[in-house]
């Protein structure tokens, strides 16, 4: 490719890739959606080949270029108009955590994992599940989370838990999508009968009838039951 040609391509590709990116607006910046992350995709693609590509002539991938962010920008406008429109583009917001309570069947929708969703917590300075009252996963991606109501420290003797029960630093997963979580039991001394003892003091027969437990600094467990399970 004669180094004039490439110059022109690169200045051509900049320059369209500049103008329209500033048509469709900051929300493909600041709000990455699944249509707006297929759009990036593409149009970058679509640059690249215009760029690099010979068989491809300037005015023909100018036109692709043009013509994608033109339909980025017309299903803009008709997301923004309609609200049908921008849920079967975008979308809609997913209610992970309700009361206090994991949503399982919402968690399958959105493919998320216990794991996935403690990450998304611990950005929001959330450590423990015990603490979040309602958490929605949004269509970007991001969590927003309402805390419960701010309470005074609870004390062993607030929950009838005995003086020698120990305290431990941080709040830790002991069961997880129904399986427990060995590596973390052994890094606390405990083993598998005591989260069995503790869950049948709960009155739930077995491991498998648990979605997410999770050991609280106070030494008490707390148990979200998997959503077959009547309460």
């Amino acid at each position: 490719m004669p180094i004039v040609e490439l110059i022109i391509r690169m200045i051509l590709s900049y320059f369209v890739l500049l103008t329209v990116t500033r048509m469709m607006g900051r929300k493909e910046l600041s709000q990455m959606t699944f249509f707006n992350f297929v759009s990036a995709i593409a149009i970058g693609s679509i640059s690249a080949t215009l760029v690099t590509d010979t068989s491809l002539s300037i005015r023909n991938g100018v036109i692709a270029l043009a013509g994608w962010c033109l339909f980025t920008i017309i299903l803009g406008i008709m997301d923004i108009n309609s609200r049908n429109v921008r849920l079967a583009v975008e979308g809609e917001p997913r209610i992970l955590i309700k009361n206090g309570l994991v949503m399982e069947d919402e968690m399958r929708k959105v493919r998320l994992d216990m794991d996935a969703l403690n990450a998304l917590l611990r950005q929001k300075e959330v450590f423990s599940i015990t603490d979040v009252n309602y958490a929605i996963f949004e269509t970007d991606g991001n969590l927003s989370v309402m805390k419960k109501e701010f309470k005074s420290p609870v004390t062993k003797t607030d929950m009838n838990i005995p003086p020698k029960t120990p305290m431990y630093p941080i709040e830790t997963t002991i069961i997880s999508d129904g399986k427990i979580v060995t590596s973390n039991l052994e890094e606390l001394n405990l083993d598998q009968s005591w989260v069995e003892q503790q869950l049948q003091s709960a009155g739930i027969p077995s491991t498998s009838d648990v979605f997410y437990a999770e050991l609280q600094k106070d030494g008490s467990l707390y148990i979200d039951k998997k959503s077959d399970i009547p309460l």
